[in-house]
């Protein structure tokens, strides 16, 4: 089994509700569609559901690889209105609406901050009409107490809670400022990962009594970390499969749009991919010198030259 998650918050999930799949989860900050994400161990078992992601880089993915859920692009709140978001471009996991978290992280990477729109988890639910919630993930930099207090508890009651219990990057406790109202709301504490909480509502008997009481052993699951690059660690389970496809990529360069080459080059070099930037590389790689580059690439993968794999 592959957990995708930092802490094995999935494996600890599929124990609780596993049994009673395929089914539906409200993911609030569900950052990137595989990659530290709670919800794909179900999304490829099956299930599916509401993701709720506020920066657009990362919901766009959703749509390639998660078409079955549906994503939201914006933020989960006590109210509805506007927030001030700070978002960090490459550490995107520190983005938050929480300004003192934002300038904690600005000593590793430079936030930029952008005025966006705020629903509450009732409305979320409202709009698409969710009659049954296995589990609520919560995740969203130290905003956690705000999402909780947006939702309507009596109507839409998720089986099981998982909410980020410390602060980012102190990692100090966070829990006290919104623990005692999700009790009080009929729900019991089950299980702390270190990282995370997990309340199961104190209807759900059965979840109540598969949901782990403590941190699951971490050799139960094979860890994202563990498998790195696809093309690159023959212990990848795509590897076969990313080595092909990267050996017909590059067989194919020089027949490829400039356009696209400029935009995988600029992404590649961890650029921004601006129409502007894109035309200037097309254009180079249009050239007869940029030809032969990308010629001199692709002869070891086209026939041209001749290597044992």
């Amino acid at each position: 089994m592959l957990s995708y998650t930092q802490n094995l918050e999935d494996y600890h999930l599929w124990q609780a509700v596993g049994a009673d799949g395929p089914g539906f989860y409200i993911d609030v900050g569900g950052g990137h569609p595989i990659a530290d994400n709670v919800s794909f161990w179900f999304y490829e078992r099956g299930w599916r559901g509401i993701i709720v992601e506020p920066q657009q880089p990362l919901a766009d993915l959703y749509r390639h690889i998660r078409p079955r859920d549906e994503v939201v692009v914006g933020l989960v709140g006590r109210e509805a209105g506007e927030l001030d978001f700070h978002v960090f471009d490459r550490l995107h996991g520190l983005s938050t609406t929480v300004k003192e978290h934002a300038d904690t992280g600005g000593a590793h990477e430079s936030y930029r901050v952008e005025r966006r729109p705020v629903t509450t988890l009732a409305a979320l639910c409202e709009r698409h009409r969710v009659e049954r919630i296995d589990f609520l993930k919560v995740d969203v930099e130290g905003a956690e107490a705000d999402v909780l207090a947006g939702n309507d508890w009596k109507r839409f009651r998720p089986r099981v809670v998982a909410c980020e219990a410390i602060a980012p990057l102190s990692n100090l406790p966070a829990w006290d400022t919104w623990e005692p109202f999700l009790l009080a709301q009929g729900y019991q504490f089950c299980l702390f990962d270190e990282l995370n909480r997990f309340y199961v509502a104190e209807e759900a008997k059965d979840v109540l009594a598969r949901m782990p009481r403590q941190r699951a052993d971490w050799a139960s699951a094979t860890h994202m970390y563990e498998i790195g690059r696809a093309p690159e660690n023959a212990n990848h389970p795509e590897h076969a499969l990313a080595k092909a496809i990267s050996r017909g990529f590059w067989a194919s360069l020089p027949a490829l749009d400039p356009r696209e080459v400029a935009a995988f080059l600029l992404r590649g070099e961890g650029k921004a991919v601006t129409p502007a930037d894109i035309d200037r590389v097309a254009a180079e790689l249009a050239s007869d010198a940029g030809r032969a580059r990308l010629g001199r690439i692709a002869c070891g993968y086209d026939g041209g030259q001749l290597f044992d794999d």
